[in-house]
């Protein structure tokens, strides 16, 4: 059958759960905490990854040439 009749799609059988409302909240706010708690860990795992990024880049940037001669006498201009 290509194409299945209107009857056959109009009195298929459904499928009814009926919940209390007290496990639906349960339920709903344990998928919350879920949620927060995945996010934790992904803003956990961001912190690592931003921290190990920025201490790379400070190793890559080339030292500033003269930059003890600043620090002795208070200056900070490039010249």
């Amino acid at each position: 059958m290509l194409y299945p009749s209107l009857f056959d799609s109009f009195f298929a059988p459904t499928r009814v759960i009926v919940v209390s409302e007290e496990r639906l909240k349960a339920a709903e706010q344990k998928a919350r905490r879920e949620q927060l708690e995945a996010l934790d860990n992904r803003i956990e795992e961001l912190n690592k990854y931003r921290t190990s990024l920025s201490a790379e880049i400070q190793k890559l940037e080339p030292a500033k040439v003269g930059a003890d001669l600043d620090a002795m006498d208070g200056g900070t201009h490039d010249g």
